[in-house]
């Protein structure tokens, strides 16, 4: 303590070691397969690994690189973004790389946002943006999913009745993570009327969009009325299993971008160079790279998810992303999710992660727990074999 104050900024004051760095530690620990953090346990296409070390050997961003990220990065992901969703971007003033989507959140905020403005925010949410909401000075105000019917749903009304004359601006993520929900066309077509009707702006995370197993990813940004107030994130790290690249990037409209950058400059400056040269090709893959992607993830969706069922779980199988969340309750034992994580690697030798870490709401994600399936296949089928324990234990 120094002048009677906590060291810690008090916006910050919530925010301790992540529930991430607990259950990891506790998997080394235990010796337990960790389903928790959702990172692959293999690396991406070999191709474009040597594409990184050509880059390094060339000496191509072994310097800092431009600080809007370098050219050939920028123009892979304007083709992308056209051919994918036919969003037509200007690659030298509409785009901004940035280390990981985790920075283009946080710099996105941090620039758009003032103090008492108000975000709406799915929740459950990815952890890092009520913090980011937090050191940017807005108030979250989060809107909830509920389970339904086997999946997780938006309620419209209720996205509706949180907007009020404090409202800055609504953060979309989808695919969804953890729910693994996948925003439909006339949901998404819903909030882009909301959002031109009040006069919002709108960030989208879309980091899971190559992840889509029913339904289809429609950027936000190809609505009418939107391309001018959408932020959209994404990022190298899920498409092509290299989470420690942390090569990101948004893509807006001029003014957009360039008030993001001017926060962006600020925290990292610049990174990853020689990584945007190999991403750029990654991004330029074909189709069949993409379509083998998400015909491996979505088998292991399945063989982790019918393993949960016969172990007496609830699951709501996941649309998107490489996470499957599960209702604890029919296994007996009560509904606190926190618990029945820290107890699991005694009981099977399997890490989970408790849903309720991404509530404001704590009550609403108690009994629910998330596990990830973005690893390899025996691995998974391990982690069955020792979570069918559970209805016998």
């Amino acid at each position: 303590m120094t002048q009677g104050r906590p060291l810690l900024n008090r916006r910050l004051a919530d925010f301790g070691t992540t529930i991430f760095a607990e259950m990891s530690a506790l998997a080394l620990r235990t010796g337990s397969i960790n389903l928790g953090q959702g990172f692959p346990d293999t690396d991406g296409p070999e191709e474009i690994r040597e594409a990184a070390v050509r880059a390094l050997r060339a000496g191509h961003g072994n310097q800092y690189p431009p600080g809007p990220g370098v050219p050939e990065l920028r123009s892979a992901i304007t083709e992308h973004q056209q051919r994918r969703y036919g969003l037509a971007y200007d690659p030298d003033t509409e785009v901004l790389v940035t280390a990981g989507a985790t920075e283009a959140i946080a710099a996105t905020l941090l620039a758009l946002l003032e103090p008492g403005d108000e975000v709406i925010a799915l929740e459950p949410y990815y952890d890092s943006y009520a913090a980011c909401i937090a050191m940017a000075g807005g108030t979250r105000v989060p809107v909830t999913l509920h389970p339904h019917e086997g999946a997780y749903r938006l309620d419209l009304d209720e996205l509706r009745a949180a907007v009020t004359p404090r409202t800055r601006l609504i953060l979309l993520n989808t695919p969804h993570n953890p729910t693994g929900t996948v925003l439909t066309r006339e949901e998404l077509a819903a909030v882009a009327g909301l959002a031109c009707e009040r006069d919002l702006l709108v960030v989208t995370d879309e980091v899971y969009e190559h992840l889509v197993f029913e339904g289809e990813h429609i950027p936000l940004a190809s609505f009418p009325g939107m391309r001018e107030r959408t932020v959209t994130i994404s990022s190298a790290g899920k498409t092509f299993s290299f989470t420690g690249w942390k090569v990101g990037w948004i893509t807006a409209s001029p003014a957009l971008v360039t008030a993001v950058r001017s926060a962006k400059q600020f925290l990292t400056y610049v990174s990853a160079g020689p990584f945007q040269y190999a991403v750029a090709e990654a991004l330029r893959l074909p189709d069949s790279y993409f379509d083998g992607l998400r015909a491996d993830l979505r088998a292991k969706r399945d063989l982790l998810s019918s393993g949960l069922a016969e172990a007496g779980f609830e699951v709501y199988e996941p649309a998107g992303t490489y996470f499957v969340t599960t209702d604890i309750r029919p296994l007996g034992g009560g509904q606190d999710g926190f618990a029945f994580c820290r107890a699991l690697p005694e009981r099977c030798g399997v890490v989970a992660i408790p849903n309720a870490v991404f509530y404001d709401h704590r009550d609403q994600g108690a009994p629910f727990v998330r596990f990830a399936f973005c690893k390899r296949t025996e691995v998974l089928t391990e982690a069955v074999t020792r979570l069918k324990s559970l209805g016998t234990g």
